[in-house]
């Protein structure tokens, strides 16, 4: 529970900020840039910190750094809540990352590093499907707020949850790996953040002032940057993100997945919701309700997903999941002013829904698997990393695809052509998705152990457990 709630807060904020966008937007003047780093100031600094806050849980204790998140978290959505310019809400925004960055990985690896490892994929399908649910229910909760009340009651809302999850994590047996020594990477830390700092900067900012110094210096400093945080990484002796890691095939292979998949998934949160109300004139709460049956779908089929791959391997559902996925997003582009929610949206979006249901909780559990438990924050916290990078990019980029620059994003005619093109390009990535899937994942990759041996156990506080790695066999004594 503890788990979920603390995940779901954040993936409830991220979809329910999408369809107050437009709201926001005309409320501080804001332009397709300031909305696109409303997003990307919160994922920025998720994507940057994600590993370090997978570390910091797999050296300190995985309930600690999931409990500080949590209240940085609440902090900071109050801070958005009362934010009076564009500019104070993506510096609070920034701010909301950080404690994203704590939390999200350390809600996974409690839950990998608690269960015996034939109970981890239905465990992992459950909390998939469940933080699915919480993402999914997201843009009809912002709907109705910013139609009730206002789209600041949107950050409000993470209050009662964060207080009752900061409380309520005493009960969660604490975990961490022994064998973690050594000094934090910071230098790694900062190196990625100035990286996809620079990257996102010349993708957003670009249009607006063209090929000038102030764009092509940060674009080359963000490239430098990256080089020298992967040259930092293979020769530092504690790694933020150990290369190592990747020498399992499968882990790269799901890890590569998990980046176009979530990259088209990226381009359907952030834009969908705003095409309903813009070209199709839906309110805030219809727009946001529209996207219920993909509620439904995850909340009826995630936790079955995550047992059917265990059951025949994760291979085919995580084929079958990006093709549904690309075929819903297809489907989109029919959508036209005037048409109706049943003929038009409601099949689009429920193909949509059950492509993602047949691809979340696989994924995840096969990246887990693929890694050592010991391991299992980092390879949490890469995972989360890859996603959040995936869809940054997607947000930066898929306006200047789409052709939605500057005030073209209010404009009905050019939201509906941009909007097209988005899904055409979406529906590519999560195609080549379900083929890289295909081509590289094993059916028995849920059923192998880890590849590598020998390594120290993952310990638990002595509060709650002993000193085993997993429980006792049924009838064991």
């Amino acid at each position: 529970m503890v788990a979920v709630l603390g995940s779901g807060m954040a993936f409830l904020d991220g979809t329910a900020v999408n369809v107050a966008l437009p709201t926001i937007g005309r409320d501080l003047g804001a332009s397709t840039s300031s909305l696109q780093w409303i997003l990307n100031g919160y994922l920025l600094t998720l994507a940057s910190l994600i590993l370090i806050g997978g570390s910091l849980g797999d050296r300190y204790g995985r309930r600690g750094v999931f409990v500080l998140g949590g209240g940085l978290f609440t902090i900071a959505s109050a801070l958005c809540a009362i934010a009076p310019s564009s500019g104070a809400l993506v510096a609070a925004r920034f701010l909301q990352g950080v404690g994203g960055a704590l939390l999200t990985p350390g809600s996974l690896a409690m839950i990998e590093s608690g269960f015996r490892r034939e109970d981890r994929p239905r465990a992992i399908g459950a909390w998939s499907g469940l933080t699915g649910v919480a993402a999914a229910l997201g843009p009809l909760l912002g709907g109705y707020l910013v139609s009730a009340v206002s789209w600041r009651a949107i950050f409000l809302i993470n209050a009662p949850i964060g207080v009752y999850v900061v409380i309520a994590a005493r009960k969660v047996p604490e975990t961490r790996d022994r064998s973690a020594r050594g000094p934090l990477d910071i230098r790694g830390a900062l190196l990625a953040a100035f990286a996809l700092a620079g990257v996102t900067y010349a993708l957003i900012e670009g249009p607006r002032h063209g090929l000038s110094p102030s764009i092509a210096l940060p674009a080359g400093l963000g490239v430098l940057a990256a080089v020298a945080f992967f040259a930092l990484e293979k020769s530092t002796p504690n790694p933020m993100l150990p290369l190592d890691i990747f020498a399992s095939r499968q882990f790269s292979a799901a890890n590569l997945i998990t980046f176009v998949v979530y990259a088209a998934l990226g381009g359907v949160f952030f834009l969908l919701v705003a095409f309903l109300q813009i070209s199709l004139g839906y309110s805030p709460i219809a727009a946001g309700a529209a996207s219920l049956p993909v509620t439904a779908l995850m909340l009826l089929l995630s936790s079955s997903s995550g047992a059917l791959a265990q059951r025949i391997g994760p291979r085919i559902p995580l084929t079958v999941g990006p093709m549904g996925v690309a075929a819903g997003m297809l489907l989109m582009t029919r959508i036209a002013p005037g048409d109706s929610y049943v003929a038009s949206v409601l099949p689009a979006v429920v193909v949509f829904g059950l492509g993602l249901a047949l691809v979340v909780s696989p994924v995840t559990a096969t990246v887990l698997a693929a890694a050592e438990a010991r391991r299992s924050g980092i390879a949490s916290g890469i995972n989360n990393a890859v996603a959040r990078v995936a869809g940054l990019l997607a947000v930066a980029v898929l306006p200047l695809i789409a052709g939605l620059e500057g005030h073209r994003f209010y404009d009905p005619a050019s939201m509906t052509d941009g909007f097209r093109v988005a899904m055409i390009a979406c529906a590519a990535l999560a195609g080549i998705g379900g083929a890289l899937a295909w081509l590289t994942i094993s059916d028995d990759a849920l059923r192998a152990e880890p590849e590598h041996r020998g390594e120290p156990p993952v310990e638990m506080s002595r509060d709650y457990s002993c000193g085993v790695t997993e429980p006792p066999a049924v009838g064991s004594r």
